[in-house]
């Protein structure tokens, strides 16, 4: 049956944020009081999908690299870490006001989002000449020379290095001029009555005491690296690892954003999956650019396309950083960091060593000498992963018969159910046979058992969650031990044994295939 997929990019933000809430994937937090800003709760069928998320990160991060080794670290840190780490002084957004809208933004992202437009631009032009010229068109020259396309080069240019002096200084005068200059607009009221623009600090501060008076003042971590970095000496000795070796961990991070807008894009409360790699000095580079590709690899194996992928390589480098790039997602709202892979020196542990007064340094046998390594990280947001998978999925397609149906290509490994099991009607033993089925399965797979509804009903739900099999039980079942199984992204059906089905499915939603692939 051929299906044609219905155009959706302008509302598609709205419509995954509907579809998650009426299928079980994502709800506002605390909604009967009438929601949290920027806080949400994964529902039956996010959690799912989002712990297969991890499972499949942590099989290939943890599992497949026998140089790398988990660890869980607590939210609660002795707060002088914090201070080590750079937070307590340099973890700010550089903030402005709209007077007229009444709405805050953050500085130096209206200005990156002046840049993004202006690369709208080139694109247009590019896209453009090439359906003028077709097969003669030369990407690489018209970039080159065509002087529209080369005078907002150099605008793009200009503006990110005045941005970089901005933020590297703490220019927050430089910034509110910038966007001046530049003639931003609020995206709300359209005009540019802007405040001045000033820092807030991002970390949640609570107390570590059961009186206020005797209580010390702690943070909520805002990542969950220097978790990993404190306890590299004991993972080290503990685990006899030898450097190159890394150290992964999954965990929940906390920021005051102020500008939480986006969905599940941006919250205050979310989950990173990261890993730090500590190799010797000299070497980071050749790693950095090695835990890219790698990178890169791990996303694409999920089967989305290639064009919806991007490296953006960071102008405004952290305090610790000497090389930094985005892998960039093409989510609703435009291309926006989904990973980031940072050669972050030795800044971190030569700073905890200042701090703490530990020594925190690797003994190298082969050159007898100790030294801090350098440290690649890989940190990528679970709750944006889990955005760009829905992103990827959701399709509205129109059947031959002219109806529609919603669907959440979601691939196998991850859907939240595996397989639904559907008696074609409530009697006559159909769901005493069903029900068989559905025990023998749930043993190996997450299933789910429904028989309300005519099928076809039935069909379409379990696409809108984007379970990959529907199992369905019939009369000739119960003569010749057969079912019908279908495919959600194609629909076909297809007569199997019911000894048969679990091989299928486990053959359908191999993780080591795609584990070897990497």
């Amino acid at each position: 049956m051929s299906v044609t997929e219905i155009q959706t990019s302008e509302n598609l933000l709205k419509k995954i944020i509907a579809h998650s809430k009426e299928y079980g994937f994502i709800f506002p937090s605390s909604e009967i009081y009438d929601g949290l800003s920027a806080v949400y709760d994964y529902g039956q069928n996010g959690v799912e999908l989002k712990n297969n998320l991890k499972d499949y990160w942590w099989k290939a991060m943890v599992q497949m690299h026998e140089n790398i080794v988990g660890l869980d670290a607590a939210i609660f840190m002795h707060p002088t870490i914090w201070k080590a780490s750079g937070h307590v002084d340099a973890f700010n957004d550089p903030l402005v006001d709209n007077k007229d809208s009444k709405k805050r933004y953050r500085a130096d992202n209206l200005i990156e989002d002046h840049v993004t437009k202006l690369e709208g631009k080139i694109l247009k032009e590019v896209t453009k000449a090439a359906k003028r010229f077709g097969k003669e068109f030369d990407h690489q020259q018209f970039i080159t020379t065509n002087p529209r396309i080369t005078q907002y080069q150099e605008q793009m240019d200009t503006i990110n290095q005045k941005l970089k002096v901005a933020i590297d200084n703490s220019d927050l005068k430089q910034l509110k001029l910038m966007i001046e200059e530049l003639g931003i607009v609020c995206p709300i009221s359209g005009s540019r009555n802007w405040t001045e623009v000033r820092q807030f600090n991002l970390m949640f501060k609570t107390e570590l005491g059961s009186l206020a008076e005797e209580s010390n003042d702690i943070y909520l971590r805002p990542e969950t690296a220097q978790g990993i970095f404190v306890n590299f000496l004991n993972v080290q000795k503990s685990g006899r690892m030898k450097i190159p070796f890394g150290i992964a961990q999954i965990g929940k991070a906390f920021r005051n954003e102020i500008i939480a807008r986006q969905f599940i894009f941006r919250m205050r409360e979310f989950e990173q999956m990261e890993m730090q790699f500590f190799v010797k000095p000299g070497e980071e580079m050749e790693w950095y650019q090695y835990w890219k590709e790698k990178r890169l690899q791990w996303h694409l194996a999920l089967g989305a396309a290639e064009e919806k992928y991007r490296f953006y390589d960071h102008l405004n480098l952290a305090h610790y950083a000497n090389a930094a790039c985005d892998i960039q997602f093409d989510f609703p709202m435009g291309f926006k960091e989904l990973e980031g892979i940072h050669s972050r020196t030795d800044f971190d542990l030569k700073s905890h060593e200042k701090y703490s007064g530990k020594k925190l340094q690797f003994f190298d046998p082969v050159e007898n000498k100790s030294y801090i390594p350098f440290v690649i990280e890989t940190s990528i947001g679970l709750d944006r992963t889990f955005f760009a998978i829905l992103t990827s999925a959701y399709r509205v397609e129109r059947l031959e018969d002219g109806s529609e149906r919603v669907v959440l290509k979601i691939p196998p490994l991850l859907a939240p159910k595996k397989a639904a099991v559907l008696p074609l009607v409530k009697k006559d033993g159909l769901p005493e046979k069903a029900r068989g089925i559905f025990d023998l399965l749930k043993l190996e797979f997450n299933c789910q058992y429904d028989e309300k509804d005519a099928i076809g009903r039935r069909y379409r739900r379990q696409d809108a969650i984007g379970t990959p099999f529907c199992i369905t039980i019939d009369y000739q079942t119960l003569e010749d031990e057969t079912v019908t199984i279908r495919e959600r992204d194609s629909m076909d059906q297809q007569r199997v044994p019911i000894k048969q089905l679990s091989s299928q499915i486990r053959d359908k939603i191999a993780l080591d295939k795609i584990l070897q692939s990497l």
